[in-house]
């Protein structure tokens, strides 16, 4: 009888034990593979649709004991968002990351961009909203009227920056980030300046476009400024090639044609005066500098130096004007470019 009672404690403490190891590794034992960095949950998901992507991405070695564990802890209210995974780590860690919604954000970096199509699939490829969400927004003018902007400014809004953007982060709450950055970027300093050369921030955005889309260079920027601003202020058309070739969307043109010039497009500043009615790329946040501290100068006219290094001849009239573009265009003949 005494064996009996012997043999009966050591296998209910055998039990015990089996138990207790069986809920350790159901909870605190390593469950995630290194097979994914991140775990993405779509918005609207359920503890189902968790369940069916963690099983699809290999995300972890036992995919019961997850879903286990899940219903244990009460896993219920997902929330969306881009985690990260380590290797190794428990069932538990895993579910209260999810649970308690710690997700990493996304370093969401942009510049240069020329056509807000260019800016919206940047965002369907690195935020969960896809690039024709993006477009909705940005065309409709509705909303850019919430903001005293119109489809064609809109663009304005976005300062070339580095900022830490969730990956869940709709395209509303993207564009209200983006407008909290722009009013700390405009400081009531550029505002002065922009006043004083009577400007909005959106036509300085609008010149910087333009004035970076002409300078290869930085230290060029200021002067082009400077040009931009003359012919502004003497009530001369612009006559920028960069924005012929926006008007076109041929982006591959290096050299700019005179049927070109003829191009009917509110963007086309040979056929009309003042600013186009938006910019034509992303600028620098060193353009946008340069037009509100440009270069006070007496040049009208600039063309890019024969020898292609970048730089631009200036000139005050026209007849300056005239023998720097025939070295140029000497210089295009020379290396054969048609288009």
């Amino acid at each position: 009888m005494k064996k009996f009672w012997i043999a009966l404690i050591i296998i209910v403490v055998l039990s015990l034990i089996g138990t207790g190891v069986f809920y350790y590794l159901r909870f605190f034992g390593p469950n995630v593979t290194g097979n994914q960095k991140y775990l993405y949950i779509k918005t609207g998901s359920n503890i189902d649709d968790v369940y069916k992507t963690v099983v699809k991405e290999g995300i972890v070695n036992d995919t019961t004991s997850f879903l286990q564990a899940a219903h244990s802890m009460k896993y219920r209210n997902v929330k969306p968002g881009k985690y990260r995974l380590k290797e190794g780590m428990s069932n538990r860690n895993l579910i209260n990351m999810l649970k308690a919604g710690n997700q990493e954000p996304v370093n969401f970096s942009f510049h240069n961009f020329r056509l807000k199509e260019q800016f919206a699939a940047y965002v369907g490829k690195n935020l969960e909203p896809d690039s024709a969400a993006m477009m909705q927004l940005l065309d409709s003018a509705k909303f850019a009227q919430q903001y005293g902007l119109t489809t064609d400014n809109i663009y304005t809004v976005f300062i070339p920056n580095t900022y830490q953007i969730y990956w869940n982060t709709t395209p509303e709450k993207l564009f209200k980030r983006l407008y909290a950055n722009y009013e700390k970027f405009w400081t009531p300093e550029r505002k002065q300046k922009a006043a004083a050369i009577n400007l909005s921030p959106q036509e300085v955005y609008t010149l910087a476009s333009i004035v970076d889309s002409e300078a290869l260079f930085d230290s060029e920027m200021p002067t082009i400024a400077g040009l931009y601003l003359n012919r502004l202020r003497k009530g001369q058309k612009l006559e920028s090639d960069p924005t012929v070739i926006f008007a076109l969307k041929d982006f591959t043109i290096k050299r700019v044609l005179k049927r070109d010039l003829l191009t009917n497009s509110p963007y086309n500043t040979y056929l009309y005066k003042g600013l186009p009615p938006g910019p034509i790329m992303m600028p620098s946040i060193a353009a946008i500098d340069a037009v509100l501290n440009y270069e006070h100068n007496d040049y009208i006219y600039m063309v890019a130096k024969e020898d292609f290094s970048g730089h631009h001849n200036f000139a005050k009239d026209e007849a300056g004007h005239r023998e720097n573009a025939r070295k140029y265009h000497e210089a295009l003949n020379e290396r054969n470019i048609k288009r």
